[in-house]
């Protein structure tokens, strides 16, 4: 095992694959720990690339693997985090709306699986490429496309769903007082 070789091939993505692999899980300290397993595994296993140009696309495809693993192991389903992801506010602006926003797109994601959640991260927030991410996933292109679109359309219906869930219980919550046979509009 070629540990400097493996570190001059880090350099360049780590820290982009640092920040992806936080927005893949949601949290940092998660994130943190998810980058640190793929690259145990990533630097076990670099003999085995044969191609020193794919590293970014192969340690991503590390990265979206270790994930999967995570979210299937028994401990990791049951795992709620306690505390949200540290926001930096600057000045005086309200914090609130951009952590609000942040966890509903957490909790939309969580209607993806692993791989899809991987996909739409990095293709909207990351900015890859379909060819990128066609060679990361080592699926073809067109396969690519119709998983983003349907990842997208799951993400509308949820979102959709989650709506109509608020909007009934704030209906529920305006009338909860109101008693049977009673005329509130006096």
């Amino acid at each position: 095992m070629d540990n400097k070789l493996f570190w001059k091939l880090l350099k360049p993505v780590h820290r982009e694959a640092a920040i992806f692999c936080r927005r893949l899980v949601g949290n940092d300290d998660d994130g943190d720990d998810l980058y640190q397993q793929a690259l145990l595994k990533a630097m076990r296993g670099l003999e085995r690339l044969r191609d020193h140009d794919a590293f970014r696309p192969w340690l991503y495809r590390i990265i979206v693997n270790q994930h999967k693993n995570r979210r299937r192991s028994p401990w990791w389903r049951r795992r709620q985090p306690l505390t949200a992801e540290n926001i930096d506010a600057i000045g005086v602006t309200d914090p609130r709306p951009t952590h609000e926003h942040r966890r509903q797109l957490r909790q939309l994601l969580t209607a993806l699986s692993s791989e899809d959640q991987a996909l739409v991260v990095l293709y909207e927030m990351e900015d890859w490429s379909i060819e990128q991410l066609a060679v990361a996933f080592d699926r073809p292109e067109g396969t690519i496309k119709t998983r983003l679109a349907r990842s997208r359309k799951k993400l509308r219906e949820r979102f959709e769903h989650d709506r109509r869930k608020t909007e009934q219980k704030q209906t529920i919550g305006d009338s909860a007082y109101a008693l049977p046979g009673c005329d509130t509009a006096d």
